[in-house]
């Protein structure tokens, strides 16, 4: 029998829940997890940390499709995918992905995602009334994307679209938004075709597709459709998640016109402030694993086939190593777990880092502020969390000083 001493309980399957709202911090301050309807919420920094690293534990997104009813071309997707697979199985996947994401070819990038920032900072200042994510947010990822897929820019839309419908997926309302994302992931599994074909025609041999089919060469693999789903994996987190955390940013900036200021007299602390972004409002908002045994941990006993999500913003604000949460883009921080942890560590996490960066030098360039214009719009704040819209106006800078 599974022992839950006087855990407090989390409804994380309501629509309007939000796991940086007050009764998580107080579930927090009570217990190092929670109960909820999807199993358990782990929401101190140490737990969360030494769990994702636990050999107990399996990665428990793999469960997702199953456990909310999804059937069709996305849970077919997800459940081969790296994300649902285990041991030799999983290490054979990440060394496929791995060196095609190498730092100096990420490295090789930083001038075209320079070029495509510059390129829609420029758009967005005249007139200087945008809105955000479809102004910037959204074409800057579906661009850059497109830059490591070696694909033309004018595809961008279509790409950041399916990327975006996908995420719809992974969000608490999952079930009505199932035609959506299976008909985008369709999409995405054609255009995957499209790009190997460039390839093995010889039309591509530098990007991001070459290396991948290069490598799933080089190991041996005999089965396309490895490739495919490598491909739609780095497309839907390769979008989505520099699309919302850019967002998300603009929204942090705006409610903190200080560190913007910061900024624009440290450029050189771009880097810095990606991960205080992401530590302050991730858009990945949990990372889920799955017992494989029975075992007891901090007091409780967890039971084999148990999921436990780890909450990411409450790890991150967690007073036992943040004695100050507060949005502040000069100071060090504790890792957080935006990108995961153990085994399942985002892949993609250099490049949304250095795609990021490239936005964020292009913003401090030439804008010395930000404010609303209206109401913003945000997706349910669990999940895979985003805005939807953020009407904003633009202040003229005339640059950073470093």
């Amino acid at each position: 029998m599974t022992v839950k001493p006087d855990l407090p309980f989390l409804n994380m399957a309501s629509p309007g829940f939000s796991t940086r709202s007050a009764v998580v911090y107080e579930a927090r301050d009570g217990h190092w997890c929670a109960r909820t309807p999807y199993g358990l919420a782990v929401l101190r920094h140490r737990e969360v940390g030494q769990l994702l690293r636990d050999k107990r534990l399996r990665q428990g997104s793999h469960a997702w499709p199953d456990m909310n009813g999804l059937t069709g071309s996305f849970a077919e997707f997800w459940q081969r995918s790296i994300i649902s697979h285990e041991g030799e199985k999983h290490r054979r996947l990440r060394a496929l992905a791995v060196p095609a994401l190498a730092p100096e070819f990420v490295a090789s990038l930083v001038p075209a995602f320079d070029a495509i920032a510059a390129d829609l900072a420029q758009g967005i200042a005249s007139p200087d009334e945008c809105e955000f994510m479809a102004d910037f947010s959204t074409p800057f990822a579906g661009r850059a994307i497109c830059a490591l897929l070696g694909l033309p820019q004018t595809k961008w839309r279509e790409v950041a679209e399916d990327a975006y419908a996908l995420g719809y997926a992974m969000g608490v309302e999952c079930l009505q938004k199932q035609p959506i994302f299976n008909a985008a992931c369709d999409r995405l599994m054609t255009m995957a075709d499209d790009l190997m074909d460039r390839v093995r025609s010889g039309r591509d041999n530098v990007s991001y597709v070459a290396r991948l089919v290069a490598r799933y060469d080089e190991l041996g693999f005999d089965d396309p459709q490895i490739l495919r789903d490598m491909i739609v994996i780095s497309i839907f987190g390769g979008v989505d998640t520099t699309r919302a955390q850019l967002g998300f940013a603009i929204d942090l900036f705006i409610r903190h016109p200080d560190q913007w200021r910061i900024l624009l007299r440290r450029a050189d602390l771009i880097p810095n402030a990606i991960e205080e972004i992401i530590r302050t409002h991730p858009t990945t908002t949990w990372s889920s694993r799955e017992a494989v045994e029975d075992f007891t941990f901090g007091g409780v006993n967890i039971r084999k086939g148990e999921t436990l999500h780890m909450l990411v913003h409450a790890s991150a604000m967690d007073p036992l190593v943040c004695e100050d949460p507060s949005f502040d883009v000069s100071t060090r921080r504790k890792v957080h777990f935006g990108f995961g942890g153990g085994a399942h560590h985002c892949l993609g996490q250099l490049v949304a880092r250095t795609d990021m960066a490239a936005a964020l030098r292009a913003l401090v360039a030439r804008f010395s502020g930000f404010e609303y214009t209206g109401e913003p719009e945000w997706l349910p704040d669990s999940g895979n969390t985003s805005p939807v819209r953020l009407p904003v106006r633009t202040h003229a800078t005339i640059g950073p000083t470093v």
